[in-house]
């Protein structure tokens, strides 16, 4: 679907979207415990849909109670249940990276391994830290054709893992160790980029009864196995789609966000911290390594604001739905803006306005969302080509956005 946005002011009251990262979380706590779960304010949207497949795949029942809540039935005390080798389960995890991280150990602990198969740019995106575990500890994988094959016993002990390539190993491995019969210790051998989305996993472990210790420094975790236990919760307000309509406030639109928790272990939080950050005049430098997902939004924001913006430590950021440091980079500059990309940065020089034109959506949600915020700031209508690629997160976003005044025309 390609659209047109006239500019125009955006005005009125919105709740954002349920977190995605926590209810990826809760819909996986929920189906390896042994009952009955009910789990609250669920957005669906591709990724979810997507982890609710795999959960359902791996013998979980799943049941829509209304249009923003789900019952889920665990696997059951019986876990690990293992499957006949020779019929692995299959998992498609659609463009969900955190769904097929998150499963890859999980699979292994319940079902010996499995199939995963995705879309789009998915089977590009490095799993390295886990090839390089499996080595270590006699599992076999095999990926080729965007199909990849585990399979094998994982076992307690000690794992160490680079922390600077993406927190969704940490907690895959979380969940799935949690299952065995031992004791097991993940260590983050770097720096650990996006602590606070791992962070967001032990408390939704913790919903369901287990228990993870945090060392002093934050870098090693430990697992003392437990049976996972049913439980009813309700999914908080999602931080980094609201990192869109902060900047919306920012490019002078009169957006009021309700529903966020200001005490939320969301990362994607700080978004209200840099929003005064970049108000403030002057040239200034952020980095992203712990709010990746922000790196769109912040820089449109970055584009009409007086100064140099240089955000760095986003290297990861080429490896998401779409080159995202090359994106962004060409976002900008086909609606008028200036900026430069390199390995790991962007820099982003502030005008006083866009001047508009026609944007590649490439097929990245964020992107998509970026574009139709920066169509406030434009002197020019822009173009979007590709703007269904909205609903992997936030499926409702072109709704939201036209009742808040918002002019779209479908081409």
């Amino acid at each position: 679907m390609d659209i047109r946005i006239d500019p125009c002011r955006l005005s009125g009251t919105v709740t954002p979207p349920a977190s995605k990262s926590m209810a990826h979380r809760l819909i996986i706590a929920a189906a390896l415990s042994g009952g009955v779960s009910t789990i609250h304010n669920v957005s669906t949207s591709k990724d979810i849909e997507a982890t609710l497949r795999c959960m359902a795949a791996m013998g979980a029942g799943v049941e829509q109670t209304d249009h923003r809540a789900l019952r889920i039935h665990g696997l059951g005390h019986s876990v690990p249940q293992r499957f006949d080798a020779a019929q692995l389960p299959h998992f498609d995890c659609g463009e969900s990276g955190s769904t097929l991280r998150f499963l890859i150990p999980i699979a292994l602990a319940v079902a010996g391994g499995g199939v995963f198969t995705g879309q789009g740019r998915l089977m590009e995106r490095p799993q390295q830290p886990y090839f390089d575990l499996f080595r270590e500890n006699g599992i076999s994988y095999h990926l080729e054709n965007g199909t990849l094959t585990v399979q094998g016993r994982l076992t307690a002990g000690e794992y160490r893992l680079p922390g600077n390539v993406s927190s969704q190993f940490f907690t895959g491995l979380l969940f799935a160790l949690s299952l065995l019969d031992e004791p097991s210790t993940i260590i983050s051998t770097t720096a650990l980029e996006s602590a606070d989305y791992i962070r967001m996993t032990i408390d939704a472990m913790k919903t369901a009864g287990i228990s993870v210790t945090t060392s002093a420094d934050g870098r090693s975790f430990h697992v003392k196995p437990s049976p996972y236990a049913a439980f009813e919760a309700s999914v908080e307000a999602d931080w980094s789609q609201a990192g869109f309509w902060y900047a919306a406030n920012f490019l002078d639109n009169q957006v009021q966000l309700n529903g966020l928790n200001p005490r939320s272990a969301q990362g994607d939080m700080v978004i209200s911290e840099l929003y005064w950050k970049l108000a403030r005049p002057g040239d200034t430098e952020i980095d992203v390594s712990g709010c990746p997902d922000l790196l769109p939004p912040l820089a449109v924001m970055a584009a009409v604001r007086s100064g140099t913006t240089r955000f760095v430590n986003a290297a990861r950021l080429r490896m998401k739905e779409s080159d995202r440091l090359a994106t962004v980079h060409q976002l900008l500059t086909a609606l008028g803006g200036r900026s430069e990309e390199g390995a790991d940065f962007l820099t982003v020089h502030g005008a006083p306005a866009l001047a508009g034109g026609t944007v590649d959506g490439a097929n990245d949600h964020r992107i998509v969302m970026a574009a139709a915020i920066a169509a406030t700031a434009c002197s020019g209508p822009i173009t979007i080509l590709g703007a269904q690629a909205v609903s992997k997160s936030y499926p409702d976003f072109f709704e939201v956005y036209q009742s808040l005044g918002g002019a779209i025309h479908v081409l």
